[in-house]
């Protein structure tokens, strides 16, 4: 039976996350992967940027509608026929309708925020369920899922004596744990969640980590 193969398709399957970049001229050489040292400013990754195939595909569905309902008014113009009712009243509604009128401010107010939302969708990375983690090699990205995170630092949460429950979210700049305990005084068990929580959040190897806010108190009575 042949061994199996320790080329990066297996580290692939462990991670989240993972993209491969390479350079136009091909393929990186297995000899020589590039690494990237923390000291020269090289472990730090970005966020991951969003397809958003979905908006896009939206967008293009009513634009081309919006067109292709156009053209076809204009020529049926062209050649002879009547312009479109909708186009009549649009015109006429430009052409005598002052500024100041309510459905002209409403109208401009929607194609603003509407201008707005497609800027917004255009300029931000997208994929905040996604944390960045460190670049060690100069052809990988991975990033972890936030729910994956939250798992992983509420299990080590549980592993201190005298936490009955712990509830963990992590954003992107901060992690908010609460945690329950049924025995013990609370200022020990805070010390040890973080003791135990910051030692978690730097072995989770993410690009920034977050940073950590414990609140710890008795569970409540039933009754």
């Amino acid at each position: 039976m042949s061994e199996p193969d320790s080329d990066d398709s297996g580290r692939t399957q462990r991670l989240p996350l993972i993209e491969r970049e390479r350079d136009s001229a091909g393929p990186a050489s297995h000899d020589a992967v590039p690494t990237l040292r923390e000291e020269d400013g090289g472990g730090r990754a970005g966020r991951f940027w969003s397809a958003r195939r979905v908006p896009a595909a939206l967008v293009a569905l009513v634009v081309l509608g919006c067109v292709g309902l156009l053209l076809y008014d204009v020529a049926a113009v062209r050649a002879g026929h009547p312009a479109m009712r909708w186009r009549r009243e649009l015109a006429d509604g430009l052409a005598t309708r002052p500024l100041d009128d309510v459905w002209t401010l409403v109208g401009a107010g929607v194609a603003a925020a509407l201008g707005l939302w497609l800027l917004l969708f255009a300029l931000t990375p997208g994929l905040r369920a996604i944390l960045p983690m460190r670049r060690t090699s100069a052809d990988v990205r991975a990033g972890l899922d936030r729910r994956a995170a939250a798992m992983i630092l509420r299990d080590r949460a549980m592993e201190v004596s005298g936490v009955q429950s712990v509830r963990v979210a992590v954003g992107r700049s901060k992690v908010r744990v609460r945690a329950e305990s049924h025995f013990r005084a609370l200022d020990d068990v805070r010390a040890d969640l973080d003791t135990v929580l910051a030692a978690a959040v730097r072995q989770l190897g993410l690009s920034a980590p977050p940073r950590l806010s414990v609140r710890v108190g008795r569970p409540a009575r039933k009754g």
